[in-house]
């Protein structure tokens, strides 16, 4: 889908706000503080439902206002496509060419997107967990029936953590008959939803290990040299080779002692290594940000190639992130598809926005390169 206007309405520090995006390269040129990012953010919302910040839903409404309104006009297939998102506290609200939807998460897949922010040092440098998220949402923009199957893993997890916590301490064979069973019943919903999000997982990895590498080679200009980095992605799970259902048996001495969950997807890890050695303790952080970047690349193409049509591609003050050479090589090497930046400074020389949008002190406007 391209997206050609965005709307805003008390979203974030906006009270009222209309911006046209362009079908190629749109840069939004700014000082820091005036809500660049924000404008991202909004895009971002519209596609995955949730802020790319980590941020709670109601921190995205304008303070003093009851609800945040955010609109896109856009075309796909040569059809017009109207997409508005309607977030207060603890609610949100979506509809599509007016047409209201039954539950939030049914828009997913109307808009895809793929975001590289300051923040996504942490894909590389913090736990497990945000390389975890990092997979999911790429399975989902690829399927996004793959939400619901999240959502149930989260339920399951969240019931069986629960029954745990309330036999805390006793042990196994001292379980009375009612919690055996019932604890029976969640391990075998979590065996079934646990092995089949792990093997997701995999396959994913596998998908995007030759991809990332390309990625990286790019970014840090050794497609043709000798001094190429080897880039080696693994899914590690928490369990071993085992199957999860042998497992989850073994640790439930471990489980009831500490009352909580210790196996299973939401304990996995995504293993990144540059040249062997692990990217978290051994890289330079030049490379981190290099691989951040090339993650959330590879991502980007697996979904072009696998749907047909490329996600809005959004850069937040990237120029910032990374060193000249690797900023002008993915300027110069911007994937096909709708990419809007945002920077703080003007764009390298060499570089041409289809459209620019500059700060102008009240606010941002749409004119002609100088």
């Amino acid at each position: 889908m391209l997206i050609t206007r965005l709307w805003l309405h008390d979203f974030r520090s906006y009270h009222q706000l209309e911006l046209p995006l362009e079908s190629g390269l749109t840069a939004i040129i700014g000082p820091n503080g005036v809500g660049k990012t924000n404008l991202l953010e909004a895009l971002g919302v519209l596609a995955t439902l949730k802020s790319f910040r980590g941020s709670p839903t109601e921190s995205m409404v304008r303070r003093g206002a009851e609800v945040a309104v955010v609109r896109a006009e856009g075309v796909r297939d040569d059809r017009p496509v109207l997409i508005e998102l309607e977030l207060g506290r603890g609610r949100t609200r979506a509809q599509v060419n007016r047409q209201r939807l039954k539950r939030g998460r049914d828009l997913l897949g109307a808009l895809r997107i793929s975001v590289f922010a300051p923040d996504d040092l942490a894909l590389i440098k913090e736990g497990p967990s945000i390389r975890r998220e990092y997979l999911d949402d790429a399975l989902v923009a690829l399927n996004p029936a793959t939400d619901a199957m999240f959502r149930d893993f989260e339920r399951i997890l969240k019931q069986r953590n629960a029954l745990l916590r309330q036999s805390q301490g006793t042990p196994p064979d001292r379980l009375d008959e009612s919690t055996e069973v019932t604890l029976k019943v969640w391990d075998d919903k979590f065996n079934t939803v646990g092995t089949r999000l792990a093997k997701q997982r995999e396959a994913l990895v596998e998908r995007l290990a030759p991809l990332v590498q390309d990625s990286y080679d790019l970014l840090a200009g050794t497609t043709d040299s000798g001094d190429r980095q080897a880039i080696d992605a693994t899914y590690v799970r928490s369990w071993g080779n085992d199957p999860l259902a042998d497992a989850v048996v073994g640790a439930r001495a471990i489980d009831l002692r500490r009352g909580v969950t210790t196996i299973g997807p939401h304990r996995d890890e995504l293993d990144l290594r540059l040249n062997g050695l692990a990217s978290r303790t051994e890289a330079s952080q030049g490379e981190q940000r290099t691989l951040a970047l090339a993650l959330r690349l590879a991502a980007h193409r697996l979904v072009t190639d696998t749907i047909g049509e490329p996600p809005l591609l959004l850069l937040d003050d990237v120029l910032s992130e990374l060193d000249v050479d690797r900023a002008d090589a993915l300027l110069a090497n911007l994937p096909v598809g709708q990419t809007v930046i945002t920077s703080a400074t003007e764009l390298p020389e060499g570089t041409k926005p289809d459209r620019t949008l500059r700060h102008d002190g009240s606010g941002f406007v749409d004119r002609a390169d100088p």
